[in-house]
């Protein structure tokens, strides 16, 4: 693999969050106003989670800026980072986000997006073994508590998948939201992630991939795929995987190797593909570890091909630079000192 997360990268990255987690404006928000009292601003609705255009886009700037600070606690501007954090995870500003979701009217706020964000923020941060981490972590439990439990409740009532390529995407969620679990111990939440993703996608076999769709941001092929990854247990996974696409060796949907053109990235849905391109890397790469050596190279080499065409973009335009630095982060994956 050419393309591997070094504490260089990583510290441009952070730089990038670090330009943005802060940046009220601009802003588009998630919120419903139940009366003229609710007419406030984003640092008024939410204490940590108020930058990066929009809320989700700051939860996973966070992730990304605890990430790297973690793998990389001594790379340039990490001091910069630590200030961050111990900033903005504080009990009382977590207590300010979870005065937010008790309004009636945020009962859908961020489903499943936001949610499933916030869950691999909260995962990230459990995975630190320093007092600081801990503390940040001790901090943001409650809100990661509240989300899961959202997850918990929404899942059976959620007969059907959502198959789109951005935010209401259900795999996505579920992959996400399985990390969280595991990383926790918190084996219900597993167990009803597992149900919901045999109950989703567990029939579908010979997948048409017909994508992208021109504001795609993730692959609902390889998304839903790298779900069950996570799901199934490796000899059922690798039997599924044969039959959603059996066409593999062949380069077969020839549109999930082929990375998406942007055409302008100062658009802020055309600039989704740029996302796209990234997260397909993300779900290559972590699928070749569950699969036959032949199918592994193959998707090792889409892998590379799709951060070739998006890795340099993530910076540039506010419209993708509030965010895509986060998908990069996805699919360079751990990286080495």
């Amino acid at each position: 693999m050419t393309h591997v997360l070094t504490p260089e990268i990583g510290s441009r990255l952070a730089a990038i969050a670090l330009g943005h987690v802060t940046r009220e404006y601009p802003n588009k928000l998630d919120h419903v106003m139940a009366g003229p009292e609710d007419v406030k601003g984003p640092r008024d609705l939410h204490p940590i989670f108020y930058g990066s255009f929009d809320w989700h886009s700051c939860v996973h700037g966070h992730w990304l800026l605890a990430r790297i600070y973690r793998l990389f606690p001594g790379a340039p501007g990490a001091a910069s980072v630590r200030a961050l954090l111990d900033a903005q995870l504080t009990d009382e500003k977590v207590a300010g986000e979870l005065a937010y979701l008790r309004r009636p009217s945020s009962r859908g706020f961020e489903r499943p997006y936001g949610w499933a964000w916030l869950l691999l923020l909260a995962a990230e941060l459990s995975r630190y073994e320093t007092d600081e981490g801990r503390r940040w972590s001790a901090a943001l439990a409650p809100l990661g508590d509240a989300f899961a439990g959202r997850l918990l409740s929404f899942l059976p009532k959620a007969t059907y998948p959502v198959r789109a390529g951005a935010h209401t995407n259900t795999a996505f969620a579920l992959a996400l939201a399985q990390e969280y679990a595991a990383v926790k111990g918190d084996e219900r939440l597993s167990r009803r992630c597992a149900e919901a993703a045999r109950a989703w996608y567990g029939r579908d076999a010979d997948c048409q991939a017909w994508e992208p769709s021109q504001d795609d941001f993730l692959s609902p092929a390889l998304v839903e795929a790298e779900c069950m990854r996570r799901a199934l247990p490796g000899p059922e996974f690798r039997g599924w995987f044969a039959r959603f696409l059996p066409r593999v060796a062949l380069g077969e949907p020839a549109t999930l190797f082929e990375p998406a053109t942007v055409s302008d990235r100062s658009d802020g849905k055309i600039a989704h593909l740029d996302g796209l391109n990234l997260s397909r890397a993300w779900c290559w790469r972590s699928l070749a570890a569950a699969l036959p050596e032949g199918d592994a190279v193959r998707a090792l080499d889409a892998a590379e091909r799709h951060l070739d065409a998006s890795l340099p973009h993530v910076a540039g335009d506010y419209m993708g630079e509030h965010w895509l630095a986060s998908f990069a982060l996805l699919a360079l994956g751990e990286g080495v000192d």
